[in-house]
């Protein structure tokens, strides 16, 4: 496998890979998105998941409620101390079937204690990316809607897999906006 460069994600956002793209680094005032040297950072959209207890409810991956959560659309969302918020990217990513993708949270926010937490985007996989902000501090914590969250570094395999996560349609397949766990 090798890290794929600027040159490479430009080439292939430009033909449809990532929508909307920004084909150098945003700062002014913001937290950086856009191409960086091996990678893209993407930004979080305006809706945010917060998640709360106020129904007592047991969080089951299985069995997951809709209720445990508060959707707020805000420009600044305010993560409850020792709790967490689900968002997504403003990017719709399409992502080829010989590559593979890995997330990082930018460093911005884990030195804030905001930790960004993404799966990898598989072989053929399209859609928003859905994000999960933990806020490890005892403290309220702002994440900022449409800056910068977390880089995108893009991995060639050897060869196409024989089953990409399209061919297998996978559940999470296609999503737009924020999107819960699914069985």
């Amino acid at each position: 496998m090798s890290v794929l460069s600027d040159k490479w994600i430009k080439k292939m956002a430009l033909n449809g890979m990532i929508s909307p793209f920004e084909k150098k680094q945003i700062r002014k005032g913001k937290i950086s998105y856009g191409l960086s040297s091996f990678g893209y950072d993407a930004r979080v959209s305006n809706e945010f998941k917060i998640f709360t207890n106020v129904n007592s409810e047991i969080v089951d991956p299985k069995n997951f409620k809709a209720s445990n959560f508060v959707t707020k659309k805000v420009s600044e969302c305010i993560i409850p101390p020792n709790s967490f918020v689900l968002a997504s990217t403003v990017e719709y990513f399409k992502i080829p079937k010989d590559v593979l993708v890995i997330c990082l949270g930018k460093s911005t926010y884990a030195r804030c204690g905001i930790i960004v937490n993404v799966t990898p985007l598989e072989p053929g996989w399209r859609g928003h990316v859905t994000l999960e902000f933990s806020n490890t501090t005892p403290l309220p914590a702002k994440i900022y809607a449409n800056e910068g969250v977390a880089q995108f570094v893009f991995l060639k395999g050897n060869e196409q897999p024989e089953v990409t996560y399209s061919d297998r349609k996978g559940k999470y397949m296609g999503q737009v906006g924020v999107t819960l766990p699914k069985i």
